[in-house]
């Protein structure tokens, strides 16, 4: 039997039957205990997605502090049978992801399903032998991806990510979110260019009972779903203008009202925005509002298309493998000569392009090793170098991780560009040296190119928004 997602402890209480039956009905996979059971048990609560625990009013806050030290950092929803104190709710609020109060109803046990934040998934490919947040890869691109969320998660600062369609900008945004202090309260995505203009405002705020024709009942927006956790904004850039100001406001303000209401409701949401959109050049034709774009890059992380980091397609490989294999939607391995071939792809759908393939092949040839010949026609244009060494093609994606610690260009890159060939006997400030070596570079480029800016991001192969955030990093004049 697979490992249960939920926890649903049982303290002799009737309604946690009731809950029982909604689990049952609802084809949860869940294990339940006794309270006895539960604070004696020793296994770990790794990978559930969330414990429903009832709690009795008396010596309420005593209890919760208990449970939560015994199953954390596992979100937390607390049954109770009546309501609680007003003062004491807002204090075991903070404690918990949720408070669950009986009776509900099945549309309400489903929403509160979908506020919980997705759990960390665990694979076992050897791709994973440390914690990558969820980007796979050894490329110096992929380690500074990684240094730049441990740095940013921590804080409550707003992150714009950018990057290019497919290259993963949600993986970064669910990393953000797991690293932070909000990882046990809700994280909940909202594509801005899925949902009509007219529309919109009421999903993100919420409206009121015939606030529009169809509006039967009142319900939350996607701001009351997140309290406490990480509103994630994807494809900002397609937001029409009208919303765009009421979004502003928002984060200046950390209020907004339902459609059809004058009640102003508080919110403590951590705002992510991503697109693959040039804001800057969106601003110049009048389709973003310049002070929304400051608003939202107050840290911006660039994730790399997967041709700047073609050498990381073998951890890729191994990953998406092993994301298939776990999720029972087949298995399959590939020779190192069909990676070498994808290797020199220009994948311009980036990592789901690169998805989509792994699970097509693994329908065509079920456990089985592909080989060049196996790969689609577009591959086959493709020869491998005669210098390649195939081995370190399959090898490449077995070996440890770089820490993110140390994240910093490779060895061939320094040798190319820096007298330094090894490590001074007495040691050196690697931070210090990367910061000079990265300005001298940018000094060139715009030497090279007259002082234009995008001419010189085209030269480092960047983008011109990086490019000129970097020139504000070092103080350095286009």
């Amino acid at each position: 039997m697979a490992a249960p997602n939920f926890l649903l402890i049982d303290n002799g209480q009737e309604f946690v039957k009731q809950v029982q039956v909604i689990m049952d009905f609802m084809s949860m996979n869940y294990q339940m205990l006794s309270m006895d059971q539960f604070m004696a048990e020793s296994s770990s609560y790794q990978g559930v997605s969330a414990a429903f625990i009832p709690v009795l009013s008396d010596g309420l806050d005593d209890s919760v502090d208990k449970i939560l030290e015994r199953i954390a950092p596992t979100p937390v929803v607390l049954m109770v049978d009546r309501p609680l104190d007003e003062k004491l709710r807002p204090l075991i609020f903070k404690k918990v992801f949720n408070i669950l109060q009986w009776p509900t109803n099945y549309s309400a046990f489903k929403q509160l399903l979908a506020q919980l934040p997705k759990p960390q998934p665990v694979f076992t490919g050897q791709s994973n032998s440390q914690d990558d947040y969820g980007l796979a890869g050894n490329s110096a691109a992929i380690q500074m991806t990684r240094s730049l969320i441990k740095q940013v998660a921590p804080s409550d600062a707003t992150v714009l990510i950018l990057g290019e369609s497919g290259t993963g900008k949600e993986v970064v945004a669910q990393a953000l979110h797991r690293l932070s202090s909000r990882r046990n309260k809700p994280f909940v995505p909202v594509n801005c260019g899925a949902i009509p203009g007219e529309l919109l405002e009421s999903e993100l705020f919420g409206h009121e009972k015939g606030a529009f024709t169809g509006a039967l009942t009142a319900r939350q927006g996607r701001f009351e779903m997140a309290e406490g956790g990480t509103l994630f904004l994807d494809e900002i850039g397609d937001m029409p203008m009208p919303m765009q100001v009421k979004l502003l406001r928002v984060l200046q303000e950390r209020t907004f009202e339902r459609v059809d209401s004058n009640k102003t409701i508080q919110c403590n949401v951590r705002v992510i925005a991503a697109t693959h959109r040039n804001l800057e050049q969106e601003i110049q034709e009048k389709r973003f509002r310049e002070d929304l774009f400051y608003r939202l890059n107050v840290f911006p992380i660039e994730v790399p298309s997967l041709r700047e980091r073609s050498q990381d397609i073998p951890w890729l490989v191994n990953d998406l493998i092993g994301r298939m294999k776990q999720a029972k939607r087949g298995d399959l391995s590939l020779s190192a000569e069909a990676v070498a071939l994808m290797m020199q792809h220009e994948w311009p759908g980036n990592v789901r392009e690169l998805a989509n393939l792994i699970e097509r092949l693994a329908i065509i040839y079920p456990q089985q090793e592909v080989k060049p010949g196996d790969l689609p026609e577009k591959f086959q244009a493709y020869t491998i170098p005669d210098d390649l060494e195939i081995s370190s093609v399959c090898q490449i994606a077995t070996k440890p991780m770089v820490d993110v610690e140390n994240v910093g260009p490779s060895p061939a890159f320094i040798d190319a560009s820096a007298p330094i060939t090894q490590l001074p006997d007495n040691g050196m400030d690697l931070k210090e040296y990367l910061n000079k070596l990265e300005s001298d570079l940018i000094k060139q480029a715009l030497d090279e190119c007259n002082g234009i800016v995008a001419h010189a991001a085209k030269l480092l192969n960047i983008r011109r928004t990086t490019l000129v955030e970097k020139l504000r990093k070092y103080d350095l004049s286009s």
